[in-house]
């Protein structure tokens, strides 16, 4: 699978199910600029400055989070691809469930990683006209939606993301848990914007207090990203 198939399957099914292989990722645009180059998987750079979201999301906590933690999925990911190239070769599959957990988990770390870094924005956005529109067919309010989306996120058990997705068959926005990167997902959703409740991404700043973490990320959402990967999501799924 190349790199365009990995990063299409990891995002058909918020992150972790390798369900799905297209020749590229849908709605991936800018936020996978720099995921892939060379033949390896890397580090993009943040679209912004590391104190760009203080105090909300203050430099240091940030910068930690994506050299550190973005950083470490990066090289699992392309260990776990040398370690699985290396099997293939020798017709050892002694490992491949271990391996193959590897490869979501990292595969999926990374990915969500890079959308989360853009799903944030300085001083936050205004919801755009067409997702507003989404939003309240599919939720009733826009401000219903934003308040399922921070209750979703807070109620993740453990480490995991809140996740606000396009689900291509209904064609309707969702909003899902995705725990550990694998669990409580719908294969096939693309998703639009992102928060992540690990808590490597907020104990720093603000210890256990993921509510407070929450409702930061709510002031600095970037629902201008969301609208644009919901655009390129339709056009992929052809509606």
């Amino acid at each position: 699978m190349g790199a365009g198939g990995l990063l299409a399957a990891v995002e058909a099914g918020c992150g972790g199910r390798l369900a799905a292989a297209a020749a590229e990722a849908p709605a991936g645009g800018p936020a996978l600029d720099g995921a892939f180059e060379s033949g390896k998987y890397t580090l993009p750079k943040l679209p912004y400055a590391y104190d760009a979201l203080a105090p909300l999301y203050e430099a240091r906590t940030l910068e930690i989070h994506h050299t550190r933690h973005h950083a470490g999925y990066v090289r699992g990911l392309n260990a776990t691809l040398d370690k699985l190239a290396a099997a293939r070769s020798a017709g050892d599959y002694a490992a491949i469930k271990p391996l193959s957990r590897d490869l979501a988990f990292h595969g999926s770390g990374h990915l969500l990683h890079c959308l989360f870094w853009h799903s944030m924005t300085a001083k936050g956005s205004a919801v755009p006209a067409d997702l507003a529109k989404a939003m309240e067919r599919d939720f009733g309010r826009v401000e219903t939606a934003q308040e399922h989306f921070a209750a979703a996120t807070n109620a993740v058990e453990g480490s995991g993301w809140g996740v606000l997705a396009y689900e291509p068959v209904a064609e309707k926005l969702l909003v899902l848990q995705c725990e550990k990167h694998q669990n409580l997902t719908i294969w096939g959703a693309v998703p639009l914007l992102v928060a992540d409740v690990w808590e490597h991404a907020y104990y720093l700043q603000y210890a256990n207090r993921r509510a407070d973490w929450v409702a930061a990320f709510m002031k600095l959402a970037n629902w201008g990203f969301a609208s644009r990967r919901l655009a390129a999501a339709r056009k992929a799924a052809g509606h």
